[in-house]
C-alpha cells in the first residue's frame, strides 16, 4: 500500500486526491482546514464520461495524523501558502517520505530548500498536469482536461526514473523528467500568461464597473498577446543565464503553436477547457461587476510567481522592464 498525503481542499486538491485515490494499493489521506466538510469517498468526473471513484482513508487538520506512514506528501496550495505549510510539516514528516507540489513556479522548491532536511525528496511539475473545478466541496470536482504531457523535476531521489514511471501512473498523463529543479520553477505559463493578462484588462481601469463578468481566455485580446509575447522574451533573456536546458521551457508562442500576437489570441480563445473559465471578478450590490484584486490570480501569480522571475532576473543583470512594469502594478494592487 502506498500512503499519500495530499495538502490542500481547492479545485486541484480534489481532483488529484480523486485520480489517486481511485487506483489500487494507493491510500489517500487530505489535510484540510475544514475537514468536516469531506466526504469519505471523492467523484471525479472527466470531459469523456469517466468517472474517477476514490475512497479516502483520513482528512484531517492534524499534519502529524495526515503525514503518519506516508511516502508522499503533495501540496495543491496557493503560494502564499507554501513556506507556512512545509515549517508546519518538517517535524512530522517520516523518514525518506517525498513532498512535492502540483506547479514548481510558486516558488515550492526555493522554500523547501531552506526549510526541509536536506536528504529530502523533492519534486514539482512545471505545469498542472488537470484543469480542475470543484463540484460540490469534499464531495465531487470536473477534470476539465488533462495535459498531453508535462515535465517533473525529481531531485535526491535513489531512482528518479523509477519515480517519474511511478508519477506517470498515477496522474494518468505521460510525464517527462526534467534536468533541476529550475526548470520547473521558472514557467511562462500563470506567472507570465495570467500577469499579463491582468494588466492588459485593468492598469488602466478608472473604477466604472462592468456589467457583466469577462470570460478570462475565450475574450482574450491582441493587448493581452503582445504583452505576454514581450515578457515572454525578457523571460527567455534570464534562461540565457540559467543552467537549464530552454527547449524544456518553450516560449509561449511555441507552446500554443502560434506565430504572432493574432495567432495566439485565436490559439488561447479557442481552448475547450478554458471556455467557461471567468476573470477574476467580484460582483457588487448594484449588480455590475469590478475586478477581485483579492483573488488568487493577484494574490498567487504576482507575488509567488512573476515576483521569483524578477528577483533571479535582477540577481543575473538581466533588463527586464515589461516584467518590472507589470509586477509593480500587480502588487500594488494587493497592497
Amino acid at each position: 500500500m502506498m500512503n499519500i498525503c495530499i495538502c490542500g481542499g481547492g479545485s486541484l486538491g480534489h481532483v488529484c486526491a480523486g485520480v489517486l485515490a481511485s487506483h489500487p494499493g494507493v491510500s489517500v489521506r487530505i489535510h484540510s482546514r475544514q475537514p468536516e466538510r469531506w466526504a469519505d469517498t471523492l467523484r471525479i468526473a472527466d470531459p469523456a464520461g469517466k468517472t474517477y471513484v476514490g475512497r479516502l482513508a483520513t482528512v484531517t487538520a492534524d499534519y502529524a495524523r495526515a503525514v503518519a506512514d506516508c511516502q508522499m506528501v503533495f501540496l495543491c496550495l496557493p503560494g502564499y501558502a507554501i513556506a507556512p505549510t512545509l515549517q508546519a510539516l518538517a517535524p512530522h514528516l517520516p523518514a525518506g517520505c517525498s513532498v512535492g507540489a502540483i506547479v514548481g513556479s510558486t516558488g515550492f522548491f526555493f522554500h523547501a530548500h531552506q526549510l526541509l532536511p536536506a536528504d529530502t525528496p523533492l519534486f514539482a511539475f512545471q505545469r498542472t498536469p488537470f484543469i480542475a473545478r470543484t463540484d460540490s466541496y469534499g464531495q465531487s470536482a470536473l477534470l476539465l482536461g488533462y495535459k498531453p504531457a508535462v515535465e517533473l523535476a525529481a531531485e535526491r531521489f535513489p531512482d528518479a526514473e523509477a519515480f517519474r514511471a511511478q508519477v506517470e501512473q498515477l496522474f494518468v498523463t505521460p510525464t517527462r523528467l526534467l534536468n533541476n529543479f529550475y526548470e520547473a520553477s521558472l514557467t511562462n505559463s500563470n506567472p507570465i500568461l495570467h500577469t499579463g493578462r491582468l494588466y492588459t484588462m485593468w492598469a488602466n481601469w478608472d473604477g466604472t464597473p462592468y456589467d457583466r463578468c469577462t470570460l478570462f481566455y475565450k475574450e482574450w485580446t491582441d493587448a493581452a498577446s503582445d504583452c505576454i509575447i514581450r515578457m515572454d522574451e525578457e523571460f527567455m533573456c534570464l534562461l540565457d543565464h540559467l543552467p537549464v536546458d530552454k527547449s524544456r521551457i518553450p516560449t509561449l508562442l511555441t507552446y500554443y503553436e502560434s506565430h504572432d500576437a493574432t495567432s495566439l489570441t485565436r490559439k488561447i480563445a479557442s481552448i475547450p477547457a478554458f471556455q467557461p473559465i471567468k476573470a477574476p471578478m467580484k460582483q457588487t450590490a448594484q449588480g455590475t461587476w469590478v475586478p477581485d484584486f483579492g483573488s488568487r490570480y493577484f494574490t498567487e501569480d504576482f507575488p509567488c510567481g512573476l515576483h521569483f522571475i524578477q528577483q533571479l532576473a535582477t540577481r543575473h543583470a538581466v533588463d527586464t522592464p515589461l516584467i518590472d512594469q507589470v509586477l509593480a502594478w500587480g502588487l500594488s494592487k494587493i497592497q
